[in-house]
């Protein structure tokens, strides 16, 4: 599947932080946020300013960096104003393919992190809508589309190979037989190995044994456990379903 243009995906950070922020505001700084609970929009907040500037110094320094470079504002608003102009300042006076240090070792460039950023806004401005209690704004598809070919590609493919911790003793022994993921035009095969989770695009429709499929705003966020689940439609063999639960938990974890 080909990535967002990043211009787009400029564009969609741009106004998931906006969308981000207003509900930030709308929910108070003490508000709970349902879908992480242990944290208040306080500590989201200053999660995703911290965030932002991290990123900011993988580009800088084109290393991660082992301190923060700076105070950053104890107000977590100031923090995440602050350091959001400074990422879409960075992102602009880069190219895409300019160098930057990233945790995915096939793509080291700051386009990387023009999609992550993107991404990670997404999911956190959903957070802080329902913190807000109103309505969770709708995911362009494209966007999220693009969001469920990381997450399936990145975080369940590349991080069961490269962070074996999280997934424990899941990959010891797996099913191998196929389970398909599919959204809109689209779709993904995923086969548990051992030590590893192979993903592929896919024909859309059903290839495999098992089957989750749903809208792709719905699925993108099932898949980060921020929906419900009647989200996404599950059919098939039921234990290669609770397999792929698990995988697609230990990933998000």
């Amino acid at each position: 599947m080909c990535g967002m243009d990043s211009s787009r995906l400029i564009e969609c950070l741009t106004d998931n932080f906006s969308l981000l922020r207003s509900a930030a505001v709308a929910a108070g700084p003490e508000a709970q946020v349902p879908s992480c609970p242990d944290w208040t929009v306080a500590d989201l907040t200053r999660h995703v300013a911290q965030v932002y500037l991290h990123k900011i110094e993988c580009i800088r320094l084109g290393a991660f960096p082992d301190d923060w470079p700076e105070e950053i504002p104890a107000d977590p608003l100031t923090a995440l104003d602050r350091y959001y102009g400074r990422l879409i300042e960075t992102f602009t006076a880069h190219t895409p393919a300019d160098p930057a240090a990233t945790w995915y070792e096939p793509d080291q460039t700051v386009g990387f992190w023009i999609r992550r950023m993107t991404q990670e806004t997404v999911i956190h401005r959903v957070d802080a809508e329902l913190a807000a209690g109103g309505a969770v704004s709708p995911i362009p598809a494209d966007l999220a589309l693009d969001g469920v070919d990381e997450m399936l590609k990145l975080f369940v493919g590349y991080g069961s190979s490269h962070w074996k911790d999280d997934f424990g003793t899941l990959l010891d022994s797996p099913d191998p037989r196929p389970v398909s993921v599919s959204s809109s035009h689209h779709a993904w095969t995923l086969r548990a190995n051992p030590g590893e989770v192979e993903v592929q695009d896919a024909q859309t429709g059903f290839d495999g044994d098992a089957l989750v499929s749903g809208e792709p705003g719905p699925l993108l966020l099932w898949l980060w456990n921020r929906g419900g689940a009647d989200a996404v439609r599950l059919s098939g063999d039921q234990a290669l379903l609770d397999q792929f639960q698990a995988l697609r938990t230990a990933a998000t974890q």
